[in-house]
């Protein structure tokens, strides 16, 4: 996910904090990520349940967050680069220093209240439009550790993580609007990517 206007979320360390940035800051972990591209048909795919919280894992966890963060998002979810688990990293701090890892998460409460509000994606990049989400939500995950934690989210990161929840489920924000829109932002990407090709493949001079 990405906003375009961060705001503050609530005044609390996320559980697995420590242990993530030990990952994070691994001068060993490797290269950012590529991100998929709305409308690419890997984007639809529905992601597995991880197996074990293992090396591999971490490794990917480690890349996700790096990715995100050269990315300048608050969100990313695995399906986005082409890792089909249920694997989801999160950071809506405006320091940058609260990372949330939600590993086969399960969303057990969502508020009856909702609201819209304006959201962004990494991989429907420059298209910005209304979502409404509930205001609150509790989710249950596995952290680094492969322990199971509750985490009670309300404001931006509830909406983040229902996001992100969402590509899970190989769905993109944009399905939420209006087929016309869609079919719009469908072209203007299609368009996009065609001319950040050709302008790749040209020679250098």
């Amino acid at each position: 996910m990405f906003d375009n206007d961060l705001a503050h979320p609530p005044d609390q360390r996320l559980a697995g904090f420590a242990q993530t940035m030990a990952v994070f800051r691994d001068p060993t972990a490797m290269a950012a990520l590529s991100i998929l591209r709305y409308p690419g048909p890997r984007l639809h795919t529905v992601a597995k349940p991880v197996a074990a919280v293992d090396t591999r894992i971490r490794d990917l966890v480690a890349q996700m967050f790096e990715t995100m963060y050269e990315a300048k998002g608050i969100g990313l979810a695995a399906t986005q680069v082409n890792v089909h688990e249920r694997v989801i990293v999160i950071d809506v701090s405006e320091e940058r220093d609260q990372p949330l890892v939600l590993i086969n998460p399960q969303i057990t409460w969502a508020s009856d209240e909702k609201r819209l509000g304006e959201e962004g994606c990494l991989s429907v990049p420059g298209i910005y439009d209304g979502v409404e989400r509930s205001t609150s939500v509790e989710v249950q995950a596995l952290d680094l550790e492969g322990q199971l934690r509750t985490h009670k989210a309300e404001g931006l990161l509830a909406v983040c993580i229902q996001h992100e929840m969402d590509h899970l489920m190989g769905k993109v924000f944009v399905e939420y609007l209006s087929p016309l829109k869609r079919n719009r932002i469908k072209t203007k990407l299609v368009k996009q990517q065609r001319e950040d090709e050709r302008y790749a493949a040209k020679p250098a001079r």
